[in-house]
């Protein structure tokens, strides 16, 4: 997903979304751009195309460690909760709330 689509599937407006990721989910984006940098510092990539391709391999790297870990456990790891849970009230809520 798309940190915009991911946000939408977490129900998140203006929030950091990885501030409302559980452990897991924050785990793999990490290892996707540590993969990602280290990646980068073997091959030594050069302009837009080379650095698209090293981003891609770095993310399979976090794809693949989510599959097999989706595998064990049997089920998703990812998850639309968000971690802080909160809920939005809508401004027609907080000015009822207030008379």
């Amino acid at each position: 997903m798309k940190s915009k689509d991911y946000k939408a599937f977490k129900g998140l407006r203006k929030e950091s979304l990885r501030d409302n990721m559980t452990d897991v989910e924050v785990l793999l984006t990490d290892l996707g751009e540590i993969a990602t940098r280290e990646l980068a510092k073997e091959y030594k990539p050069y302009g837009l195309d080379q650095n698209k391709e090293i981003a891609k391999r770095g993310g399979r790297i976090a794809k693949n460690t989510r599959d097999n870990l989706e595998k064990e456990l049997c089920k998703s790891v990812i998850s639309n909760q968000n971690n802080l849970n909160y809920q939005y009230l809508d401004k027609k809520e907080k000015l009822q709330n207030k008379k």
